[in-house]
């Protein structure tokens, strides 16, 4: 049987598995809570033990904290920052407002086993305090803003390399098929040729683009209200806190921050973290247009596009035997979907702080760390399992194009887009290729230039038709010429 240990806080006593290094806080959170069965992410943790060994530093070399504490709290929270005691971390992100279960957490776990290591038994508070030593000069209302901005940040270079290396899959890829000239598409119509590598080269600096974004708006999370305390008035934390509080935390990090210059701001507003979430969502939006526009060109394969071929990495049916299903962009779909809602939660959330605090912290920092955690798995297996063992069909892409009426677009120039549209119509009434009914209308006289009227040949047709390339460069195509810009 599990044995207890009571402890008291300002509502009573309260009964604490005798093992647990969190408290009474803590244990009437989990009490309270039975919401999802989520517990907080790593960053979340990781984020708020590197404040408490800041603020035990700080407020040590200010004469505040009395050496040896400030001492056993900096090793507690070192050991939190390692990852030793993630086990203890135990609330709901569906939780109390603000998130003091959340800080409480944190001061619960890092005083016990700074207790442990002065000697004493867990629960003697007498030793080292959760709230007078581990959260002096803190409030929960500038601990937690200042956490979920350090805890995007800590992500931050892991979520732009996996981005790095998507795009990188994706010019690589567009240089490999850049030789293959295939029908564009419009309106899920057939369209004027592009090159598969002019497709992919697209897909490339969409994220190269929504990585820079991304980096921009991180760099609003670098300004760290901390030394607020309740209100933004900084009551019971010294002068000098804040800015000392900015120096060690970019020291003990390796981030770059910066101090606020409005704490009132930095507890009210949660504008960076929208406009960061902002610049994933519109990430995510792009992964999913991508992601869909593979499931189309690898449709099929007989009834399909079928102009890419993705790996095979699982069998795609329990019935049909053989069959082989688009799973990473399936996956990429589902990952994207939900960050979409997270981002949504996050905006939500943010509009719904009132007066001098947003309550709604613990979901902001839920959903951010949640997406960029979803954001990186799914970019990278993607990638990995997807992107980089692609291949091209060159003949059904060609094919596709032989057969494409539109390509009459490129004799506009010479013969007009109403006698164009008449060539079309007839080229797909009776499939049939537009240069034959090209050679019909020649034929038969009806095939001039639009502008002198002078007969068509078929050496003018050929000179613009015969290179197809050519047409995926620009500039207009001219009568034995080719293109010219």
């Amino acid at each position: 049987m599990t044995e207890y240990r009571i402890e008291k806080d300002s509502l009573g006593e309260v009964q604490v598995p005798g093992e647990a290094y969190y408290g009474a806080q803590t244990q009437r959170a989990i009490d309270n809570f039975h919401i999802s069965g989520l517990r907080p992410w790593r960053a979340f943790i990781w984020s708020m033990a590197t404040i408490k060994r800041a603020a035990a530093e700080v407020n040590r070399d200010l004469g505040l904290l009395a050496p040896r504490i400030a001492e056993v709290i900096v090793q507690a929270a070192q050991e939190v920052i390692d990852g030793q005691w993630d086990d203890q971390f135990r609330v709901d992100p569906f939780q109390a407002g603000a998130g003091t279960s959340h800080n409480m957490n944190a001061n619960e776990v890092i005083a016990n086993r700074a207790i442990e290591m002065l000697g004493g038994q867990r629960g003697d508070y007498k030793l080292v305090s959760p709230n007078d030593h581990v959260n002096m000069a803190q409030s929960t209302n500038d601990t937690i803003p200042t956490a979920i901005r350090l805890g995007v940040l800590w992500r931050l270079d892991e979520l732009l390399e996996v981005i790095d290396r998507l795009a990188a899959a994706l010019e690589t890829k567009a240089q490999e098929f850049d030789p293959i000239v295939k029908s564009g598409r419009t309106h899920l119509q057939d369209a004027v040729p592009v090159r598969l590598g002019q497709e992919f080269g697209a897909y490339a600096k969409a994220m190269r683009r929504d990585r820079d974004k991304i980096e921009l708006a991180a760099d609003g999370l670098r300004r760290l209200g901390i030394g607020g305390t309740a209100t933004g008035t900084g009551l019971n934390a010294h002068p000098e806190y804040h800015t000392r509080m900015i120096k060690k935390l970019s020291n003990l990090t390796g981030l770059e921050l910066m101090p606020s210059d409005d704490l009132f701001e930095s507890m009210q507003a949660h504008s960076d973290a929208v406009f960061f979430s902002g610049s994933i969502r519109t990430l995510a939006q792009d992964l999913i247009r991508i992601a869909n526009d593979f499931r189309l060109l690898a449709s099929g394969p007989a009834t399909g596009f079928d102009e890419i071929h993705l790996p095979a990495v699982q069998p795609g049916s329990s019935i049909m035997p053989g069959k082989v299903n688009p799973v990473l962009a399936e996956m990429l779909d589902m990952a994207m979907f939900h960050v979409l809602g997270n981002d949504l939660t996050v905006t939500l959330a943010a509009q719904a702080g009132q007066l001098e605090l947003n309550v709604m912290m613990p979901i902001i920092a839920h959903d951010l760390f949640e997406m960029m955690q979803i954001v990186i798995g799914a970019v990278r297996a993607f990638t990995d399992y997807c992107v980089i063992g692609l291949e091209a069909n060159p003949e059904k892409a060609t094919g596709w194009l032989a057969k494409n009426a539109i390509l009459v677009t490129a004799l506009n120039p010479l013969i007009g887009y109403l006698k164009g549209a008449e060539i079309a119509k007839a080229a797909m009434a009776r499939n049939v290729t537009i240069r034959e009914v090209c050679v019909e209308k020649i034929t038969a006289g009806e095939l001039v230039n639009k502008d002198n009227g002078q007969p068509v040949t078929m050496a003018e047709i050929d000179a613009i038709l015969g290179d197809v390339r050519s047409l995926t460069e620009g500039g207009t195509p001219t009568r034995g010429t080719g293109v010219s810009g």
